[in-house]
Parts: structure tokens; C-alpha cells; sequence
């Protein structure tokens, strides 16, 4: 509806768990969301060229946990995402449905996992083609080579562990951008394990090393740069300041200059549920994951219109040819065929 407004014996049993829950998963064929649950708000007519009039948001899988960080894969042309409590990375193909992709793929520990997000968040490819994720448990951003080992990229700052990294976005000169809440931790904020006063941005060079860009987010969560990579955007899940935030990228690489891109609040959800993760469009247009839908902004911050799906709707990708946005909305993937293409396609 269009609505116009102004050890081994563990992992191997850990496995078979997964396999079994892979069996009640299921690939929905052109499943269309309930019309009681999806609209599409257009508050600006710039939204008309982003969203065609007759968008629909289909179901393509579902039976899952808590879904999150889709990634295209554009060689294999296949979708993978996390299923953060099931510790686990599905991939998802036309024609072939549901598949388990990578077990373990966030903790790799001998000890069960105390909390409740075990597995990966965020996940991307760097330009080898390699993927790269979030690892919650282990407390670390990992990349997954083509042999199947897992490698450690960062994990500490200055001597210390980082938090849970979240979600993470490539800068073009091969930099790698990300943010470290506490999310991943049992106890979050309060866990006793935590050892930095702070839930960072970090820089990880192509040479090794970790920067801190930012501190002063209370819950920094989703991250994207802008097409021309002159500007970073965060977003902050604290219930003081749910927002979407900006910042300038300097030449050496560092930001400044931080501010609100849009207020968040009126989607915020109790106790750590707000502005998620985000993709950006050729035309710089921010698509931000929130409570309930997508949330479509002009580069000058104009609220332009909403995709409002009835999901809690953590993350997205931009998939085929650019010009399908891929969501991951609660337990459940879901695809919609925009107007407009993702930035890199």
C-alpha cells in the first residue's frame, strides 16, 4: 500500500544443532508481505524516483532467529546473512534456497557461550572477494579465508579488547571502518569482561593498525559513507540520542565535525532498539534500518519517505543489480525491487 503524507565433540554437536534448526528454515517463493503490515510513505517527490509506485516487499526465507549484516555476493549472486543466536552465517540463492554457510561464525570458543549473541553481525567482502565479520563471541573482526580459516584482523585497542564489533564498511583505499558496542558481551554495558570505558569507531588500516575515531557514541551501531566518502555516518541506538549521526572525513582519513543527521526518537524501541544498520544509494540517499521499517533521507537530511514493513528491521543490502534491497527484518529475509542502486554498483 502507497500512502502519500505531507572442542570438537561441542563443535560437532553444535552442528548438528544447526543442521536440525536448518531443516525448519524455509525459502519462501514470491511470498508478498501482509498489506496490513507493509507501506510505502512518500513524504517528498524526490522519494517517487528512489520507490516505483508498485513496490512490493517479498518474503524470501524465513524461519530463522535473529537476522542481521546481509551481504551480496555479486560473482556467486548469492545473499549471505547472519543468524546472530544461532552462531551461524546462511546463504541464500534463487532457485536454491536456504543453505548453511558457516558455523561458529561468531564464537569459536570450548566454554558455552553465557549470553545471548554468540555469533556474527556485520559481515562484507574486502577486495579480494574474502569475507570479513563481526565476530561477537570471540570479540573480533575476522576474515574467513578461502581454505575455511578464520584470521584475526583486529581484537584489541592499545593493549586492551574491544567490545563486540557490530557492523563495518570498507573505505575504497582499503581501510576498514567499524563499531564496537557492547551488544555481544552477556552482561553488555555492565559485563565484567568489558575493558575499554568506551564503545569506539576504529580505523583498521590495510597496514594493521587500529585507530579510535570516535568515543563519545553511548551505542554506536550501523556505518556507511557517503558515494564520494567525504562523509561517515553512525548510528547511535542510546535511548538519551537515538539518531543517525554525520561526520566529515578528513584527508588522512580521521573524522570531524560530528552532529546529528536525524532524529531518531520517535522510533526507538526499549531498551537498545533504534536506528540499525544502513545503505547508501548512488545519489547519496542514506536507507536506515529502525523499528519497523526503513527510513529513506536526502544527503541535506530531508526525510523523503519511508518503507514501513511491521518488522523489526536490523540491516540491508543492496543485491543483483544493484537495485534490490535485500532486509533482514526479525526472523525472516525479505527483498524489495527499488528505482534507484546501491553506491558501488
Amino acid at each position: 500500500m502507497n500512502v502519500r503524507r505531507t572442542s570438537p565433540c561441542l563443535q560437532l554437536a553444535g552442528l548438528l544443532v544447526v543442521v536440525l534448526e536448518l531443516a525448519a528454515c524455509s525459502s519462501v517463493s514470491q511470498h508478498v508481505a501482509s498489506s496490513a503490515s507493509f507501506q510505502i510513505v512518500r513524504l517528498e517527490p524526490r522519494f517517487d524516483k528512489l520507490v516505483p509506485s508498485d513496490a512490493k516487499l517479498e518474503k524470501i526465507a524465513e524461519g530463522f532467529t535473529w537476522v542481521e549484516g546481509p551481504v551480496w555476493n555479486r560473482e556467486g549472486r548469492y545473499l549471505l546473512f547472519s543468524d546472530i543466536p544461532k552462531n551461524s552465517v546462511f546463504k541464500w540463492k534463487e532457485g536454491e534456497g536456504v543453505s548453511l554457510f558457516l558455523n561458529f561464525s561468531g564464537y569459536t570458543g570450548s566454554a558455552s557461550f553465557e549470553g545471548q549473541e554468540p555469533g556474527s553481525n556485520g559481515l562484507t567482502f574486502d577486495a579480494a572477494g574474502r569475507l570479513v565479520l563481526c565476530a561477537h563471541g570471540d570479540r573480533r573482526i575476522a576474515r574467513l579465508e578461502p581454505d575455511g580459516r578464520k584470521i584475526t584482523l583486529a581484537d584489541r585497542y592499545e593493549g586492551k579488547r574491544i567490545n563486540s564489533p557490530n557492523d563495518l564498511v570498507f573505505k575504497s583505499n582499503g581501510d576498514l571502518y567499524f563499531t564496537d558496542p557492547p551488544f555481544g558481551l552477556p552482561k553488555n554495558f555492565n559485563d565484567p569482561r568489558k575493558e575499554l570505558p568506551y564503545q569506539g569507531v576504529y580505523r583498521l588500516s590495510t597496514d594493521g593498525t587500529v585507530t579510535l575515531l570516535i568515543k563519545d557514541i553511548k551505542a554506536p551501531n550501523g556505518i556507511a559513507f557517503s558515494p564520494d566518502e567525504r562523509t561517515l555516518y553512525v548510528s547511535d541506538v542510546d535511548p538519551r540520542r537515538a539518531a543517525w549521526l554525520a561526520y566529515d572525513v578528513k584527508d588522512d582519513g580521521t573524522v570531524t565535525n560530528g552532529r546529528v543527521f536525524f532524529d531518531a526518537t520517535r522510533w526507538r524501541k526499549d531498551p537498545f532498539f533504534g536506528p540499525d544498520g544502513m545503505k547508501i544509494d548512488r545519489q547519496g540517499n542514506l536507507f536506515g534500518a529502525r523499528p519497523g521499517g526503513i527510513s529513506v533521507f536526502a544527503p541535506d537530511g530531508t526525510h523523503l519517505g519511508s518503507i514501513e514493513t511491521g518488522l523489526p528491521t536490523s540491516n540491508m543490502a543492496w543485491g543483483e543489480g544493484g537495485s534490490v534491497l535485500y532486509i533482514t527484518g526479525g526472523s525472516a529475509i525479505y527483498r524489495i525491487r527499488l528505482s534507484t542502486k546501491g553506491v558501488g554498483f
